[in-house]
């Protein structure tokens, strides 16, 4: 069972925090910080001083990409989202429809065989469900180059509790790097876009270290409560070393953003040992599973679906995490990928 919070609409971030006012940047969003049931309010800019010299921030490269392309279903007019490309050339997608203020809304689907006319004037033709839990994803094929067609026509996933579209810099971390592939993120791995370059220089210069590895993520419907499908995934030689060296000398690995823990917790074997992986991922970290290497986890404020739930159920336990998203509601903290952030330490 899972937590259920019913979040008001008023405490949805609709812009990004450096657009509320004059003189404000990125690391202006505040910061929830649990220590088991022990809550206490921050500003993100005290972060540095929250961590210990020898702690380990592990964090995600993978880029945004501008995910939604317009097209025509027949005669109506859809939005695709572009989600995940597959080995085989075919990418994961999912049809919404414009809900005329500039945003979408879920739609029913199509059946297999259906062809969208993209802008720009590629094809794309639905072959099968991505799975059989439901028909939100597709399997599709397209005529041309889809990385080409993002960078021409696409634009940031964008959601209705959000008040305009951001140019595609809005939804890069500080972090992010650019694929040799061309593969990114459909969404933001947003826990780190608070991070800017000042404060990456100051937690360096306290002693925290920075663990980088990739994992591209999928489309995370608003309205849909599914567990993460498989994702792409790269941890390093290096980080995957250094996350060890990190745990020999008694620091904390803290993973910045659920993307980043199901990265690193995919390439741990059963004896806890992180080595360098790349491939496919289809780890669900829950409870019961348990985290092997991560011992905290810096995160956003999202809408309650079960997955990332029991991800942070998995790395703090249940009664932290009730307690946290009690105070969050309580301290009016912002949610969704412009809003604040939540901390949670051993």
């Amino acid at each position: 069972m899972t937590l259920t919070v019913r979040v008001p609409e008023e405490l949805s971030a609709r812009i990004p925090v450096e657009q509320r006012g004059p003189g404000l940047d990125r690391d202006a969003v505040r910061l929830l910080v649990s220590r088991g049931t022990a809550v206490s309010h921050h500003a993100f800019v005290e972060l540095p001083r929250l961590l210990r010299a020898g702690d380990l921030l592990v964090v995600n490269t993978s880029p945004t990409l501008a995910a939604a392309v317009d097209g025509w279903l027949g005669h109506a007019r859809v939005v695709v989202h572009f989600s995940t490309r597959g080995d085989d050339g075919r990418w994961a997608v999912e049809l919404r429809d414009p809900d005329g203020r500039g945003t979408t809304r879920a739609r029913a689907g199509a059946p297999a065989g259906s062809e969208v006319r993209l802008v720009g004037g590629a094809r794309l033709v639905l072959e099968e469900p991505l799975s059989a839990r439901g028909e939100r994803l597709w399997r599709a094929r397209v005529t041309q180059d889809v990385l080409g067609v993002l960078r021409e026509h696409g634009r940031p996933i964008r959601y209705a509790y959000t008040e305009r579209d951001q140019p595609l810099s809005a939804h890069q971390t500080v972090f992010a790097l650019p694929s040799p592939d061309g593969a990114g993120s459909a969404e933001m791995p947003s826990a780190g876009r608070p991070f800017t370059a000042r404060m990456v220089a100051e937690l360096v210069s306290r002693g925290v270290l920075f663990a980088p590895v990739a994992l591209h993520a999928g489309v995370a419907s608003g309205e849909a409560h599914e567990p993460p499908y498989p994702e792409r995934f790269v941890v390093p030689e290096a980080s995957a070393r250094l996350v060890g060296a990190v745990r020999a000398e008694g620091g904390r690995v803290i993973a910045v953003g659920t993307t980043a823990v199901r990265a690193v917790e995919s390439a741990a074997g059963a004896d806890a040992v992180v080595r360098a992986r790349a491939g496919w991922t289809d780890l669900v970290v829950t409870p019961e599973r348990g985290v092997r290497v991560v011992d905290g986890l810096l995160t956003g404020l999202h809408e309650p679906e079960a997955s990332h739930l029991l991800m942070l159920e998995a790395v703090a336990g249940r009664a932290a995490i009730d307690r946290g998203y009690e105070e969050a509601l309580r301290g009016r903290y912002l949610w969704h990928e412009f809003g604040d952030v939540h901390l949670v330490l051993p």
